[in-house]
């Protein structure tokens, strides 16, 4: 298994989504040695068991979670992460050599913006040296298939296929035109459109993500499954430190402050709400290129006292976020999934979703508006905040939905696509 990002290295729901599918899957018994482009130091290891290297030309570590009996996972030395300025990059001439071997010029490289950033030469070179690491690491492992995590992998993907002779899965979380609308970066969407090629078998996390693949990427319908994300089931904040009274209510923006995100509109909602109620505090945890953007059109609505921003948060701090909200509300432009809902309703929290957003496909119990529709944003969000009977309909009845959608599920059918694709080339 191939990915960018896990536990405690998480920037976005792939990293939550990687170990809720690999920790099902180790309950199955099926054995997962998982690659991550990540250097874990010690500070990081608290719940890890740390192996020694196999060799140190690889640069590269593996160690097991005590609590993951059929996991291995493997570090490789790498700066590669989804939202990194270029420079950060560089290449080895051994790497360089390989990849002219293997990729000649068939993955073009561009210069174009990208959600607020620039993936060019070097990003691409660290993206192909992540893939001259996997397949070394490749020819030491005994498996059977790869299974290859959104766009930055699938070039690993299709070297450690071509060199093994192994079939390739590819997992599609998110696409180009999920993370940059119309103006996609044709760098990226390339090397997503040869990944999808070179795949035996899609899964996409929707069949809004499915119906993008087929349409934007030219993939038959027959090559692509859906499997819906899990959550994990449930098992520090204060007000004073938040500024938040006892007695306001809080309506929570929890996800990357990117386009795709649409955080916009949810202050465009914020705005609207706070004309008719005034004790609403609105939360925007997260991180993104639109931070300070957002941060200043708080001010300019004048609505910046009833706005707080925490940064990126993890572990504890997302629960306690989650046992403080009154709401959440996600108006994704383009939401190939969206596990916070999930987590969201996990905790008792009533949400509001965009129907522009996979999750819509399996949630009943879940207010549902266009992302672009902030007057009926504004409107269920004071419906949810002032009408105690609807919020504890949307409560009981979400967390009861909620815990039928768990990542075991997703396992087994990741297990029967395992199947058929091996039975096919067998």
């Amino acid at each position: 298994m191939l990915g960018w990002e896990f536990p405690p290295f998480i920037s976005g729901g792939l990293g939550t989504a990687c170990y809720g599918l690999t920790r099902a899957m180790d309950s199955l018994g099926l054995r997962v040695s998982f690659v991550l482009p990540k250097v874990v130091s010690g500070q990081y290891a608290s719940h890890v068991k740390l192996l020694t290297p196999g060799t140190s030309k690889r640069n590269m570590s593996s160690y097991t979670m005590q609590e993951l009996k059929n996991v291995m996972f493997h570090s490789i030395a790498s700066t590669l992460q989804p939202y990194t300025l270029p420079e950060d990059y560089e290449l080895s001439e051994e790497h360089s050599e390989f990849i002219r071997e293997h990729f000649g010029q068939s993955l073009p490289v561009s210069d174009e913006p990208c959600n607020g950033m620039h993936y060019g030469q070097d990003m691409y070179s660290e993206v192909h040296r992540y893939a001259a690491v996997a397949v070394s690491l490749a020819f030491d492992e005994s498996f059977d298939l790869i299974h290859a995590h959104d766009w930055m992998t699938y070039p690993a993907g299709i070297a450690t296929a071509a060199a093994t002779g192994k079939p390739l899965v590819v997992h599609v979380h998110s696409t180009e035109f999920d993370r940059s609308g119309e103006h996609v970066n044709q760098m990226i969407y390339d090397i997503e459109r040869a990944g999808m090629e070179r795949a035996d078998k899609i899964i996409a996390v929707s069949h809004y993500t499915r119906n993008i693949i087929i349409s934007r990427y030219g993939i038959p319908g027959d090559k692509v499954e859906v499997v819906y994300n899990g959550v994990e089931s449930n098992g520090s904040w204060s007000l004073m430190t938040t500024g938040i009274d006892s007695d306001e209510k809080i309506v929570l923006f929890l996800g990357r402050i990117t386009m795709q995100k649409g955080p916009e509109y949810f202050l465009r909602a914020a705005k609207k709400v706070l004309e008719v109620m005034d004790n609403v505090k609105f939360v925007m945890a997260g991180s993104g290129d639109m931070m300070n953007r957002t941060i200043n059109m708080a001010a300019e609505l004048g609505i910046g006292n009833k706005v707080l921003f925490t940064g990126f948060l993890r572990g504890d701090d997302v629960r306690q976020i989650y046992e403080m909200a009154d709401l959440y509300v996600m108006p994704s432009v383009s939401e190939p999934f969206g596990i916070a809902p999930l987590e969201a309703m996990n905790h008792d929290v009533p949400v509001i979703i965009s129907k522009q957003s996979g999750v819509s496909e399996v949630l009943t119990h879940a207010l549902k508006v266009d992302f672009w529709d902030v007057d009926e944003i504004a409107n269920k969000i004071v419906a949810v905040l002032k009408y105690p009977p609807l919020q504890l309909t949307l409560r009981n009845h979400g967390n009861f939905e909620v815990r039928k959608l768990r990542w075991i599920d997703s396992a087994r059918k990741c297990a029967s696509i395992y199947e058929d694709v091996l039975m096919a080339v067998c």
